[in-house]
């Protein structure tokens, strides 16, 4: 993709991009930045997005030189969640079981990785790609951006860690509001919720996502990796177990006669 668009960064000193696995991942300065680039679909997981995504959670564990890991998106949107508009979107290379062990491994990445994680999220964040924002240490939004738990449209439960991670920020009756009627919440709201960290206008989201990335970047490594571990073992200690029940329960969902009869009129809608 030539040009940059608005969350899309230019990160020359360390930069790689598949078309493949379509993200982007680039280092600049101690901030690892991955780059959601499938903006023909509203950014759509794929099962190789995920798995592109969780190595280089891996690898930003790995690298003394990053500071601070940043998720940002090509396009207007953040994510549409799981790539389900395509018969081909996996190339059938890749099980429930597989799709479900690479969400798990992504999130569960994100939540412990020893570094602060930030998303900046404009447009829609739904499904997966609400679980992948929500998953982060801070997320920064523009008045665009909207969440919404669209699973049971679909005939699927939330997944991502989010029957951990929206309970955690806005208490059991929000997220059972959220996760049984997949209303979508604008980013005022989310911001009153305490879903999100900061709301910002469109025209300075990514002014004011690096001011504050670049103040991470700055921090006590260590000092700030200790906070989180410890805060996210305050208020996240069902996690893992969420994490198998959700796999657990997806894979029977993504195998029942009712998710292959919403996928194909999802598929065959106008």
């Amino acid at each position: 993709m030539t040009g940059t668009s608005p969350g899309q960064r230019t990160v020359p000193e360390s930069v790689s991009h598949d078309a493949n696995d379509g993200i982007g991942v680039g280092l600049r300065d101690g901030v690892l930045t991955v780059t959601l680039d499938r903006p023909q679909t509203l950014n759509a997981l794929t099962t190789d997005m995920l798995v592109g995504l969780a190595k280089a959670v891996d690898r930003a564990a790995a690298d003394e030189r990053v500071k601070v890991l940043v998720l940002r998106s090509a396009g207007r949107g953040f994510s549409a969640g799981a790539d389900i508009g395509t018969e081909n979107a996996n190339d059938g290379n890749w099980s429930a079981t597989d799709v479900m062990d690479a969400v798990s491994r992504l999130i569960r990445g994100i939540v412990t990785l020893p570094r602060p994680v930030v998303a900046v999220v404009r447009g829609p964040a739904a499904g997966l790609g609400a679980s992948l924002a929500l998953a982060c240490d801070i997320v920064l939004c523009s008045q665009t951006a909207y969440f919404v738990l669209a699973f049971t449209k679909i005939g699927l439960m939330p997944d991502g860690g989010a029957t951990a991670l929206v309970p955690a920020a806005v208490g059991r009756v929000r997220a059972m509001r959220l996760a049984l009627l997949a209303e979508r919440v604008a980013a005022q709201e989310a911001l009153d919720w305490g879903l999100v960290t900061a709301l910002h206008a469109d025209d300075v989201l990514d002014t004011e996502a690096d001011a504050l990335i670049a103040r991470l970047a700055a921090s006590a490594s260590t000092a700030m990796a200790k906070t989180k571990q410890a805060i996210n073992a305050a208020t996240l200690p069902g996690l893992d177990g969420a994490l198998e029940l959700e796999e657990r329960g997806q894979a029977q969902l993504m195998a029942s006669a009712e998710f292959a009869e919403r996928v194909a009129a999802f598929r065959n809608r106008p």
